[in-house]
């Protein structure tokens, strides 16, 4: 299957010089783009100095993650799209699981490979670690991450099984469902749009995989760090986004406001913690969303699965009842 490695680039010369080099060892069998959001460094005469064999698409502006994709990906013919962050590092034969289940599972459309953390490659990546769910009111958690709780790889993760969402660090997708779902919401701008997408094919029908033969290393919060007010800004505003546009119509009402009312709780929380960056954050984030609801509204399918979660309140397993992995 002919598969496209596109690196979405911002300013990253640096990551580049560190992380390329793996990507394009052990990906021979792809052809290899940098998707460049305008950036104002040197980065793309690095590419063309240090790696001539990589193909470059440079959008006009910094459309940040989901627009600089769907703006990119235009100029791409592949019949699979590897999304990868130009933090990630890859590892031999890192493509072939992932190409041979495209090939065996038509209705696998989106994989996700096993992400583990560079800084301490034993353990999990908070960004999709081993594969993604979410809860009724939307808050996502992964296989090997939830919330803050990072698990140790001990292969209790080494099986290939469907998820709910993959990560956006590293993410497989045929490029006739990425088109035919229209891309990232280019509304999100970074953050979530990713499960935004998957929930979108999900209700589809289509199957979201996790590989863990395939295996990458993150570094994670290259861009944003995850202490950033804009990052909990992002996170709010495109949540609830997302859940307007795929909760079930007749859920959709009273678990947005139970969702908006458990925002208002982590809000108070930042307050007592002395964090009002990110209270101002949560409250910029309601009044983005109020903005953008309308809009999103229209943007529903006709469909939308009642299916989407396994577990209601992964909130209350964790604090409540103290699930800190999630075997618990």
């Amino acid at each position: 299957m002919k598969i496209a490695v596109v690196i979405l680039n911002w300013n990253g010369t640096k990551l580049l010089e560190k992380f390329l080099p793996s990507v394009v060892q052990f990906s021979t069998e792809a052809d290899i783009y940098v998707a460049d959001n305008a950036s104002t460094d040197d980065s793309i005469a690095f590419v063309k100095a240090n790696f001539p064999m990589v193909k470059i698409v440079v959008n006009e502006n910094n459309f940040g993650f989901a627009q600089g994709y769907n703006e990119a990906l235009k100029h791409i013919d592949a019949e699979i799209y590897a999304l990868v962050n130009s933090d990630i590092e890859v590892t031999q034969d890192w493509l072939k699981p992932i190409s041979e289940t495209f090939k065996n599972e038509p209705k696998t459309a989106i994989i996700q490979p096993k992400i583990l953390d560079y800084k301490r490659k034993e353990y999990f990546e908070y960004a999709g670690a081993a594969g993604g769910f979410i809860d009724k009111f939307g808050y996502p958690y992964c296989r090997g991450r939830v919330f803050e709780t990072l698990e140790k790889d001990n292969g209790q993760y080494d099986d290939n099984c469907e998820i709910f969402w993959a990560s956006g660090a590293c993410f497989f997708i045929r490029s006739s469902v990425y088109n035919g779902l229209k891309g990232f919401d280019s509304d999100f701008f970074a953050h979530q749009e990713e499960i935004d997408l998957c929930w979108r094919a999900f209700n589809k029908g289509f199957k979201i995989k996790y590989n863990w033969q395939s295996v990458v290393y993150h570094v994670g919060g290259a861009t944003l760090q995850q202490g950033n007010p804009k990052k909990t800004f992002l996170n709010f505003r495109n949540s609830l986004l997302m859940m307007v546009k795929n909760l079930p119509k007749n859920q959709l009402f009273p678990i947005l406001f139970i969702r908006l009312v458990l925002d208002g709780i982590a809000g108070v929380q930042f307050f007592f913690q002395g964090k009002f960056k990110h209270l101002w954050a949560i409250l910029k984030a309601h009044f983005a969303f109020y903005l953008l609801v309308n809009v999103n509204y229209k943007k529903r399918d006709l469909f939308q699965s009642e299916k989407y979660y396994k577990i209601k309140s992964i909130i209350f397993q964790y604090y409540v009842k103290g699930g800190k992995v999630f075997e618990k």
